[in-house]
């Protein structure tokens, strides 16, 4: 899936001589941050709601005399570049251009989550393992390998880790409900299993709660 396939049809961009008062209230309707100022097709760059209220919102956005950060995903590039680029800006909204630098118009991050949200194995039944190792201890072709001792597969993996740390959290969605004994063999083999979710745990509400938390946080 590229970024083209997420482009809002219901946001329009700025121009230059648009007021903040209409850039604010277009930000309040859309529950965003950030809009593209756009002259001519090109785009000029982002501005965000800090960046109006330090400004006159009855003077045009081009008496501001910003200087536009200016991120941007191009139209062919796949879905988890618009991510990667998102979450780096902290951004509510990316810019889409052509490789001709056309403005072609803007992904919300909301648009971006669902999409993350309905793709594979987020809407298939499993189970979350949490492992935590050293980054070079990790490998998934060993980790897969216990698991299919149990009758059971990984369907998604998720690796996170500090560049100052050589330690690395593995997120696994594997495909069975109960992950007792994957949880038993992968400990047997010295993993160290930081956290699972399953299903049985909807017996607790409070590990509801938890496995919830913890699948929306796989969506973002």
């Amino acid at each position: 899936m590229t970024a083209v396939t997420l482009i809002s049809n219901v946001i329009q961009a700025l121009s230059p001589s648009d007021l903040g008062t209409r850039a604010l209230e277009m930000m309040a309707d859309f529950h965003i941050r950030h809009l593209p100022v756009v002259e001519n097709g090109q785009l000029l760059g982002l501005v965000s709601e800090d960046d109006l209220l330090n400004f006159d919102a009855y003077q045009s956005i081009s008496s501001y005399n910003l200087n536009y950060n200016r991120p941007y995903i191009l139209s062919h590039f796949h879905i988890y570049e618009v991510l990667r680029l998102m979450t780096d800006f902290k951004l509510s909204v990316i810019p889409v251009v052509d490789k001709e630098d056309q403005y072609l118009g803007l992904i919300t991050q909301e648009d971006l989550f669902n999409t993350l949200g309905a793709m594979g194995s987020f809407t298939l039944p499993g189970s979350i393992i949490v492992l935590e190792m050293n980054r070079k201890d990790y490998s998934l072709a060993k980790i897969s390998g216990i698991i299919e001792q149990e009758n059971a597969a990984v369907i998604s993996t998720h690796i996170s880790s500090n560049a100052d740390s050589t330690q690395a959290e593995v997120t696994l969605k594997v495909n069975k409900k109960d992950v007792g004994r994957i949880v038993a063999s992968l400990e047997r083999f010295d993993y160290q299993v930081k956290a699972s979710f399953h299903e049985s745990d909807y017996l607790d509400t409070n590990m509801k709660e938890r496995y919830e938390s913890f699948m929306f946080y796989l969506k973002v």
